[in-house]
């Protein structure tokens, strides 16, 4: 179970039993993994991404990206991996998928910042 010790005895304490924590934990652990399968499907559909991030080498409102791949672990509530493009890579940490089609990811080292990304400009504005 990956909750932690305060979080468990919290839940114990507004009525959860052991078998529902475990039941909670492992919902989680599925919605984790399932996210990191939908990032990378995303990333593996498109050739070229848009993102909102800001580029100093970049004069674009939303700076063009050539995918190369993302890679994504999952441990229990956490997911990591590398985002690698064509010149580029940046360590990932944690992501969703956005109701208009679009991800957002938290971007590691050299960024440090969450960012989306979109197959077209027009998802971003």
């Amino acid at each position: 179970m990956h909750f932690d010790q305060r979080t468990q005895r919290a839940l114990r304490e507004v009525g959860l039993a052991t078998a529902e924590l475990q039941a909670a934990s492992e919902a989680v652990v599925a919605a984790v993994e399932e996210d990191a399968d939908a990032l990378e499907s995303f990333f593996d559909a498109h050739e070229t991404v848009y993102s909102d991030m800001e580029m100093a080498h970049s004069s674009a409102d939303y700076p063009e990206h050539t995918v190369d791949a993302l890679d994504l672990t999952t441990h229990a509530d956490e997911m990591r991996g590398w985002l690698r493009f064509d010149s580029w890579g940046v360590y990932v940490e944690d992501g969703r998928v956005l109701s208009d089609g679009s991800v957002e990811l938290t971007l590691g080292p050299t960024v440090h910042d969450r960012v989306r990304f979109a197959p077209d400009r027009e998802t971003l504005r």
